[in-house]
């Protein structure tokens, strides 16, 4: 359990970051390669990932690195996830910050994974920043994002914009307490404290620093958060949409062309994250339609969806804006 104590101050300094992390994405998907958690949705990238390490060179190479330095379930390095001021996708500013780490910090980080059982695969080269070591780490994670993160992109920019869409339009509604309370059941906000589910029993006091919270489509099960108090607090929390984003390719493109749906994806376009009802007023069909037609959107790949309370909100896919923004 991780308790999250805010502050007032904290509560006007809450972000939602609109991309996810390229570095915390490596480190969350360094864990599913060692462990059959959530099969449904990452079976078929893993049964990817043993076909191109069967192949031996440098993607091996770069797992087996990684891996040591990301043990499952135990304790990784947070150097290996800085945070930048402005939250970015570029994964080469991120390496670079990684890279220039100051040494006395990758010595403890680097101390606490060894004294908690792993073996980091450079041993005490990394340690004390050995420049060898540094410029291997910056290849390996290079590699490991080219040939395992970067060809999930659309699914994952995907299901990160629907949920981001999804808990942006709580934050406008409701404010930070109603965005907060769209974390359930991973956790709970009860002021002036969000509970999160956590491997470990720990109090983090946010003291006016606030909180970027980070979506990952990796992210299993429950959130992950930097192991030292010290740094920049953010939250990494699994994006709630992918579970409902089929393959585009299930369902052909001129069954989503027609007039009713177009409507329907248009108007859910302007308004972002209307429910059921809005769209039903606004096209002026019965809800039984929308719902339907709604259902087609969402087989397409082009709409996801997602309970909240009575409602449920539909959110544009980047497929879908695609698809809008075609002559």
């Amino acid at each position: 359990m991780l308790r999250i104590h805010f502050t007032s101050d904290d509560l006007t300094n809450v972000r939602i970051a609109r991309h996810p992390d390229p570095l915390w994405e490596i480190v969350c998907s360094v864990s599913r390669l060692q462990t059959r958690d959530g099969a449904a949705l990452f079976d078929p990238w893993r049964r990817a990932a043993v076909t191109l390490l069967r192949r031996g060179g440098a993607a091996r190479a770069a797992v087996a690195a990684l891996r040591s330095l990301v043990p499952y379930a135990g304790y990784f390095p947070d150097f290996l996830t800085p945070a930048a001021e402005d939250p970015t996708e570029d994964l080469h500013s991120g390496i670079d910050q990684v890279l220039t780490t100051p040494r006395p910090r990758l010595h403890q980080e680097l101390t606490l994974l060894a004294t908690d059982g792993a073996r980091p695969w450079t041993g005490a080269e990394l340690a004390r920043g050995d420049v060898t070591a540094l410029r291997a780490l910056r290849g390996h994670l290079r590699t490991y994002h080219r040939e395992f993160i970067a060809p999930m992109s659309n699914r994952i920019d995907a299901a990160t914009a629907a949920d981001v869409s999804l808990r942006t339009r709580a934050l406008m509604d409701g404010g930070t307490r109603a965005m907060l309370h769209t974390l359930r059941p991973m956790a709970t906000w009860e002021s002036p404290v969000l509970t999160v589910d956590y491997p470990v029993v720990r109090d983090l006091y946010l003291n006016g620093r606030g909180l970027l919270l980070i979506p990952s489509y990796f992210c299993w099960r429950r959130p992950v958060a930097l192991a030292d108090d010290q740094l920049r607090p953010v939250l990494v929390y699994p994006v709630d949409s992918p579970f409902s984003l089929p393959s585009a390719h299930r369902v052909p493109l001129s069954r989503l062309l027609g007039s009713t749906r177009a409507a329907l994806l248009c108007e859910a376009a302007v308004r972002g994250c209307p429910t059921t009802s809005e769209l039903s007023a606004a096209t002026g069909m019965s809800l039984p339609t929308v719902s339907e037609q709604l259902a087609v959107l969402r087989d397409g790949g082009l709409l996801v969806s997602r309970r909240d309370g009575k409602h449920v909100l539909h959110a544009v896919t980047p497929l879908g804006s695609r698809l809008l923004d075609c002559p």
